[in-house]
């Protein structure tokens, strides 16, 4: 069956046609590509047809579509079994390769999700502090858990939506929402809440509204109201961590927060999530401390292995570097193009995240983002798909490039924007 068969079997099946709602390609139109395999930078429909990949699985794949070490990793642990519901040594290698990576966390607890990590940071948090509120960022996304859904980015912002159905009334009161990078906002927030607040969520760099880098003193600011008024603080860092080095990003900036949630990158390609931190703070889960948290699966050896072996790359033989040098010629690229044909183009790029918005200059928060001109997003996405480059299917995601990409894939990129993009100018 081709893309379109297998999709309207799909819809017969599956709500929507899709397990996860961006996929449904209904902010661009159009019928969803079915994937059949992937290689390096490359990905392969079920038609055959070959596709330049800049989506990367939503960001786990740093190193490419099936790397060569990541499947013998997989291979040899799928031979001794699966799953076992028990403690395993390679939970405990894994586990210390990762602390050691980050000189600010002492301890570790793995889930199976980056929804189900920041799920867990939030009560923590609210254990630790005795305190039931918490603040988050307008247009950050942090999983599809209930207090989180509020004013969220990702899926929710691609569809136009605010909230879910579902959500009790209860936890969205609980939840105070903010304007990324506005620190005056924070500050009077903190002045009058302060009190109830028991923790503060934020992407350090927002992924999920397209990419939104903080300003220069935002976080720092964070980190000391925060403080002051005894509020953990959470980054997550499930897009950021390891993207821009083998560390997290609080790591890389100088910002500490209590509590990090981790995802993606870390296992590889596979399911996975963590939370890290102090060892008084993680000491407060279960079975140690009362804030309970439990998982069938977390931990499992096949996740570790690909987690543990992509880590192991990484901190082995670093890509960043080149990662970096090729998302900087393609952001300078676009740039250049959309300066030369003044075109209200702008491009946010750091290390290998880049999103091209289709936007006079580069949002700095979520209004700023709403401001884009979605129906030229659709045109340019559904013209690069033709042109055989896979991306993002929504305005407001982040497209990630990994060490499989290289300058030839540069090339190929930019020279299928300016075929697209010409065609938008006279929009």
């Amino acid at each position: 069956m081709n893309s379109k068969q297998l999709f309207k079997k799909a819809i017969s099946i599956i709500p929507g046609g899709v397990n996860s709602p961006v996929r449904a390609f209904g902010a661009v139109g159009g019928t969803p590509v079915c994937m059949e395999k992937g290689k390096g930078s490359r990905l392969w429909s079920v038609e055959g047809r070959e596709y330049l990949d800049f989506c990367g699985s939503w960001g786990p794949m740093i190193l490419g579509h099936a790397p060569e070490k990541i499947i013998q990793a997989i291979e040899r642990t799928a031979k001794k079994g699966t799953s076992f519901g028990t403690n395993t040594a390679i939970e405990v290698e894994y586990a210390q390769t990762i602390l050691d990576c980050i000189p600010s966390a002492e301890k570790i607890r793995v889930v199976n999700s980056g929804t189900e990590a920041t799920m867990t940071a939030i009560r923590l948090a609210r254990g630790i502090s005795n305190k039931n509120k918490i603040v988050k960022f307008a247009g950050n996304y942090h999983g599809h858990s209930d207090g989180l859904l509020v004013e969220a980015g990702s899926g929710l912002l691609t569809e136009g939506k605010v909230s879910s159905a579902g959500v009790s009334t209860s936890f969205a009161t609980e939840t105070i929402v903010c304007p990324y990078n506005d620190i005056k906002s924070f500050s009077k927030i903190m002045a009058t809440e302060g009190k109830n607040i028991g923790g503060v969520v934020v992407e350090p760099i927002a992924g999920n509204m397209g990419l939104i880098k903080p300003k220069d003193d935002f976080l720092e600011k964070l980190r000391e109201l925060c403080s002051r008024h005894k509020a953990i603080l959470i980054f997550d860092e499930v897009i950021t961590g390891f993207r821009l080095a083998a560390t997290t990003f609080g790591t890389i900036c100088g910002v500490t927060p209590d509590l990090t949630c981790l995802g993606k990158i870390i296992g590889g390609g596979l399911p996975v999530g963590a939370i890290v931190g102090k060892r008084e703070f993680m000491e407060k889960l279960s079975p140690t401390g009362d804030v309970y948290q439990a998982g069938t699966l977390s931990g499992n050896p096949l996740v570790l292995a690909a987690g543990l072996a992509t880590i192991q790359e990484l901190v082995g033989n670093p890509p960043y570097d080149k990662i970096k040098r090729l998302s900087s010629r393609l952001k300078d690229g676009v740039t250049a193009f959309s300066k030369k044909h003044n075109l209200e183009i702008s491009v946010s790029q750091k290390g290998g995240m880049f999103t091209i918005f289709f936007r006079k200059s580069a949002p700095i928060n979520l209004d700023e983002a709403r401001e884009c001109d979605t129906n030229k997003f659709a045109i340019y996405f559904n013209g690069m798909l033709k042109e055989g480059i896979y991306l993002p299917p929504s305005q407001f995601e982040t497209n990630f490039i990994s060490a499989s990409h290289n300058e030839e894939d540069i090339d190929i990129f930019l020279e299928s924007l300016f075929r697209v993009c010409h065609k938008i100018v006279n929009y």
